[in-house]
């Protein structure tokens, strides 16, 4: 069991449970409605869209191990796969199975006429194309990885089908950010490059300025504005101590540190459209996730 969680990367899967949360809110489907509101009708959908980024990722991660079985064993033995913890055929299958019921909890929302469970097999697709193909390219790569995020994004606005004909657009800022990220991830065993790392700042700084404009057009600066620094403070902090040294030890944790910080960026989302209860509900899942990076390999 152990082996399998490790194959699933839990403190990242709850960063995609944000993705989703965050999506909702930005669709309003949380206007109006306060904690003692809630019912079970109301909120089923919320869970089962959260099933199923949770049977997107784990999947689409499981499948990122099989296909570097041969590398990882050697350069990261110590993963299951290659460490013998878990065979290649169980991961297979572990994958086919987390992929399947994420794709089935997303068409329960949006049944076959909906969005929600097209844009599931959009993630499905997106992962195990980046698994085999992309993340050998080093442009299409980090895109293909950011197209996974933002189709998670849309996934949570889908829940109001009309709100995803406004907001589309809003996937793209999710693709920057983890374009960002996965551009500077290739740096983790050998060390990456200052060059490199300037870049991904550069975006950075692209994402938390579109997110500030954003929450002033709607109002709420001031509440998503905590949200915002605790953000941009979780993801410069280690990036720049990896400009001063770009070796690979530092560039995992700045790689870490932006997967994490997906919560804070998702928290300040929901502080922007929605409410700051909803909000901080949100930002409670970061103590989560750091507690499970401590226990399982994040990258």
């Amino acid at each position: 069991m152990i082996g399998y969680l490790r194959l699933m990367r839990p403190a990242n899967i709850v960063t995609a449970i944000a993705d989703i949360l965050a999506g909702v809110a930005i669709s309003a489907y949380f206007i109006n409605v306060t904690f003692s509101t809630l019912t079970l009708d109301f909120t089923l959908p919320v869970v089962c869209l959260c099933l199923a980024t949770i049977g997107l990722y784990g999947g689409g991660v499981v499948f990122n191990d099989v296909f570097d079985a041969e590398l990882d064993s050697t350069e990261r033995p110590e993963r299951p796969i290659p460490s013998g913890t878990i065979s290649k055929t169980q991961a297979i299958i572990l994958g086919s199975y987390l992929l399947l019921v994420g794709i089935l909890a997303a068409f329960s929302v949006g049944r076959l006429t909906g969005y929600a469970g097209w844009l599931a097999i959009g993630v499905a697709t997106s992962a195990l194309v980046y698994n085999k193909w992309g993340k050998h390219h080093s442009f299409l790569g980090p895109l293909n990885m950011g197209l996974c995020r933002g189709l998670n994004l849309l996934l949570g606005i889908s829940i109001v089908p009309e709100m995803l004909e406004t907001y589309w657009w809003m996937g793209f800022i999710p693709i920057i950010y983890i374009a960002a990220v996965t551009n500077i991830s290739r740096g983790e065993v050998h060390g990456g490059s200052v060059k490199s790392l300037r870049l991904t700042a550069a975006c950075y700084a692209l994402v938390y300025i579109t997110m500030g404009i954003l929450a002033y057009l709607h109002h709420h600066f001031w509440l998503a504005l905590p949200f915002i620094g605790l953000f941009i403070f979780m993801i410069n902090v280690p990036l720049f101590k990896a400009m001063k040294d770009p070796s690979g030890p530092n560039i995992g944790k700045a790689v870490k540190g932006g997967i994490i910080a997906l919560i804070a960026m998702n928290a300040a989302w929901v502080a922007a459209f929605a409410t700051i209860p909803f909000a901080i509900a949100v930002i409670l899942l970061l103590p989560i996730s750091l507690v499970l990076g401590k226990i399982f390999a994040v990258t």
